[in-house]
């Protein structure tokens, strides 16, 4: 079962480093858990500390220059498109909602996921 994702989710990128809370910007109208909930237009993450994908200039240019050993160079993701596939049947603000199952794609050819969210569904047993 998906979880919706709310402001400050963690996400982290296949390439980067750290992860980074993920912004809200798309709505500030509806919540969840008391914050604002994500939508698949919440593709802005600030970064994810170095990145190692010889993909991004930074990272391929400073490798060359180091004659081929991998030189992860700070991040600055490069996100094109929306989160798929989010939650096409229930709508935020005309937007559909992102659950935790999302991908986002970074140019660079990260893979950005979401790796917690403090509005998370608990079951007990």
């Amino acid at each position: 079962m998906a979880n919706s994702v709310v402001n400050t989710a963690l996400c982290m990128c296949s390439f980067g480093v750290a992860p980074c809370p993920l912004p809200v910007s798309s709505q500030q109208t509806v919540q969840t858990c008391n914050m604002p909930q994500a939508t698949i237009m919440d593709n802005k993450p600030p970064t994810f500390g170095m990145c190692s994908s010889l993909a991004n200039p930074a990272v391929a240019s400073a490798t060359a220059a180091a004659l081929g050993v991998l030189t992860p160079m700070p991040c600055t993701p490069v996100i094109p498109a929306p989160w798929v596939p989010g939650a096409p049947t229930v709508l935020v603000c005309n937007k559909p909602l992102l659950n935790n199952t999302s991908k986002l794609m970074c140019a660079y050819g990260g893979v950005i996921q979401i790796t917690m969210t403090p509005a998370m569904t608990v079951q007990t047993p």
